[in-house]
């Protein structure tokens, strides 16, 4: 009975440090967005005019959707709850962009996704280089690849369509 009581007193004190690590943060960062990223692709495809804006938003889809179930499935492995929606601050903006509609949908979302892909990449670098968590430093590592090429294809996309960032 002790060694069970010792056991779960470990098992809890591991979890509240992790809990509390700048690792956790990190899985906190990247739920939100990449569930943010899903949100506005979904949107981008509804609303868009533009077709290669409708086709990123499909890739934003594609693409977070896997990020996320790996995530997912590597924070439930370190018993560590990711939230369950985007940020306040990222539902805000999908509100603000549900209200655009043709080129000003458009304009916002391609900025939007230049800002928020380069957040995104500072947020990957830094675990990649810095976590302390070996299999977070490792998502972060494997997924950073994709990132960085969302961001040059959304960087295309505003030069092709005279959007400036």
């Amino acid at each position: 009975m002790k060694t069970t009581l010792l056991g779960l007193a470990f098992l809890f004190a591991a979890t509240t440090v992790l809990a509390d690590s700048p690792d956790s943060t990190f899985y906190k960062n990247a739920a939100e967005g990449g569930m943010s990223e899903v949100e506005l692709g979904q949107l981008a495809q509804q609303k868009s005019t533009n077709p290669a804006v409708k086709e990123f938003g499909a890739m934003m889809i594609k693409d977070h959707s896997e990020a996320n179930e790996k995530l997912k499935t590597l924070a439930a492995s370190k018993q560590v709850k990711l939230p369950e929606s985007p940020s306040v601050m990222q539902k805000a903006s999908k509100t603000q962009l549900d209200m655009m509609s043709g080129d000003s949908f458009d304009k916002s979302y391609v900025k939007g996704m230049i800002d928020d892909h380069k957040t995104d990449i500072k947020l990957f670098q830094k675990e990649a280089s810095e976590g302390k968590d070996p299999q977070a430093k490792s998502f972060a590592a494997a997924t950073l690849p994709t990132l960085q090429a969302h961001l040059q294809k959304i960087q295309s996309i505003a030069a092709a369509a005279g959007i400036k960032d």
